[in-house]
């Protein structure tokens, strides 16, 4: 059966589908010996298909994988400056898995990976508002700071829903509170804090949509369970 090769990339686990769309754009996918376009199709079971010469995946299970990352790793795949990627720490699981969104080097916490494209695709796709729960601890903390964290900003040029903003403690000038962001911008949760007049000192994601952290101890993995995956499915 034909489909667009962008589609069956995605599928195939080898990029989300807008990544393989700049994968096409770039040049480095071929059907049968020739460059591919966007929006080709193919028929992945009788074309031979390559990125940057090699074959195409066979097609295998999905895989769907929870990370709980630590400070000091990147979550893209080819990074410039030679930095420790969360990739190296599930490489063990036996099948080549992508980061789904993007967390930080200084932050820590829930980072889900799969080689299911199309559902990477979906959860990053900014219309399905996927809550994402953080534990936030800072320095600089008062009253007036936690009313302006309440209240709606511009970030990049784009308006942020207000986030949902919970006090957990507080001592001085130092405090933790619990964040829930919808959307996902650049640095989001510690450019509001900075807005706010606070420092963070330490960033955990705790949760995202109806996947929680729970007791994953800092650098290891876990598979997610039959009812996690039908939930973010869902």
């Amino acid at each position: 059966m034909k489909e667009r090769i962008q589609k069956i990339l995605s599928q195939r686990g080898v990029a989300s589908r807008r990544q393989a769309e700049q994968m096409i754009a770039d040049g480095r996918v071929r059907c049968n010996g020739q460059v591919c376009t966007l929006g080709q199709t193919a028929d992945a079971e009788i074309d031979a298909i390559t990125i940057d010469g090699k074959m195409l995946p066979s097609a295998g299970s999905a895989v769907y994988i929870m990370l709980h990352k630590p400070k000091g790793f990147v979550t893209t795949l080819s990074d410039e400056k030679g930095r420790k990627n969360a990739a190296m720490l599930v490489a063990d699981c036996g099948q080549r898995v992508y980061p789904v969104g993007r967390l930080d080097m200084d932050s820590e916490g829930l980072l889900l990976f799969t080689n299911d494209g199309e559902l990477a695709n979906r959860l990053m796709h900014p219309s399905h508002r996927i809550n994402k729960v953080y534990q936030v601890h800072v320095r600089g903390f008062c009253e007036d700071g936690l009313r302006a964290l309440h209240r709606p900003i511009v970030l990049d040029g784009y308006r942020i829903a207000p986030p949902e903003v919970q006090l957990i403690s507080a001592d001085g000038d130092t405090a933790v509170l619990q964040i829930t962001i919808h959307e996902g911008r650049n640095r989001q949760v510690r450019r509001m804090c900075a807005r706010a007049g606070m420092q963070v000192k330490r960033l955990i994601r705790v949760a995202e949509g109806p996947l929680q952290l729970g007791s994953l101890p800092t650098g290891k993995w876990r598979y997610l369970t039959q009812q996690e995956i039908g939930e973010i499915k869902k």
